[in-house]
């Protein structure tokens, strides 16, 4: 799930490009366990960190961990990987060692799975189209021209013998998408687009089937949160926004509803899948199923997937969890920010919805990549 550009990005005040400013600089501490507020570390987590070494595995000893370098290559996560039995609080603290991460101001925000209604034919209420993936949308890699603009990445169409804008959110919603396959049709545009907004989710057919649907790539366009629209035309107070508060307006509002949806520019289209394990999420980018509270969406310029990372979140839903890095958000980004994955259903809903604080990050490095590192380093950006 390219997490997932996420729902409680709704909530960021400041507009979001696919053209993201540099990574800031890095500085990684060592500390211990202890110092590691409220430390635990769940039956779950260790799952999670499980699925990331099946990937893993599959890579050479020398293929990169990737970020800013600090976590070495995949040779350096094999005894780790090897030893991911038995008690999971036991393991991560035999097996690595705690690092601070600093760099800039923490910010933690979360994101959920969810559900939208969907028919195979466009009929009664369902006429929204979900598209799949164009066949004339190009994704380019800016890292493979540019080694500075790794995990960067553009999408438009090629026009003759140059790369274009790939039409926005209001052009689709005027002429459609000719060279999408339609998926199916729902009957709520405005579900649908929250359900963009995290990038996957489930859908439940008028037949009482259900699958999932994950991110298959994007039209490349401006991100806009549009919290910040409707606190900007006073629509909202910048003290109410949240995810629910958004929903309501859009929903009070119909008139201005499409309206305000489209100064969010971006649009995602979709890829189908078998539903599988309930009790996990959509695969994120690492290629994995997302579990509830021990998956992380991060900013993979700067850390590496398959990393894990213990979360102390504060504000008014405090979480303190360990969670492996399974996910990337085109709006997440820099050291000190990462995107929790709650799960599906209501209260996973509310909770990601609900949460935007700050707090403290560390990444658990395994001990002989440490013993590399020392007390302390530096990653420039």
């Amino acid at each position: 799930m390219k997490a997932r550009l996420l729902a409680v990005l709704l909530l960021a005040v400041a507009a979001c490009t696919s053209r993201p400013p540099s990574p800031e600089g890095l500085r990684l501490t060592r500390t211990a366990f202890a110092q590691l507020p409220q430390w635990n570390a769940s039956g779950a987590a260790l799952q999670s960190f499980q699925r990331s070494c099946a990937v893993l595995a599959a890579k050479p000893d020398t293929a990169p961990m990737g970020g800013a370098g600090y976590a070495g290559t995949v040779a350096d996560w094999r005894v780790a990987c090897a030893g991911a039995t038995g008690d999971a609080r036991a393991f991560f603290e035999r097996t690595f060692t705690p690092y601070a991460v600093q760099g800039a101001d923490a910010l933690f925000t979360g994101y959920y799975e969810p559900e939208i209604r969907g028919s195979r034919s466009r009929q009664g209420a369902f006429q929204t189209p979900v598209y799949g993936a164009p066949s004339d949308l190009v994704r380019a890699d800016l890292g493979l021209f540019n080694t500075k603009l790794q995990g960067e990445h553009i999408s438009g169409r090629v026009d003759g013998h140059a790369l274009v804008p790939y039409a926005d959110r209001a052009e689709i919603g005027v002429s459609g998408v000719p060279t999408a396959p339609v998926l199916f049709y729902t009957d709520d545009p405005i579900a649908f687009f929250f359900l963009q907004i995290q990038g996957s989710g489930r859908v439940v057919f008028d037949d009482g089937s259900s699958a999932r649907i994950g991110y298959a790539g994007d039209n490349g366009q401006a991100y806009t949160a549009i919290g910040r629209t409707l606190i900007a035309d006073g629509s909202l107070k910048r003290e109410d926004v949240s995810l629910q508060s958004i929903r309501a307006w859009l929903k009070a509002n119909p008139d201005r509803a499409r309206a305000v949806m489209e100064t969010n520019r971006s649009y995602i289209f979709f890829a189908e899948a078998p539903v599988g394990d309930t009790a996990l999420g959509p695969k994120g980018s690492l290629g994995v199923n997302l579990t509830p509270l021990a998956s992380l969406a991060m900013d993979p310029r700067i850390h590496a997937l398959g990393a894990p990372f213990y979360v102390a979140a504060e504000g008014a839903d405090p979480v303190h969890t360990l969670a492996v890095a399974q996910d990337i958000g085109g709006v997440i980004r820099g050291p000190v920010r990462g995107d929790i994955f709650f799960g599906y259903g209501p209260e996973a809903e509310r909770r990601a919805g609900a949460m935007k604080g700050t707090g403290a990050l560390y990444v658990l490095l395994p001990n002989a990549l440490a013993a590399k590192i020392g007390n302390s380093h530096v990653y420039p950006p």
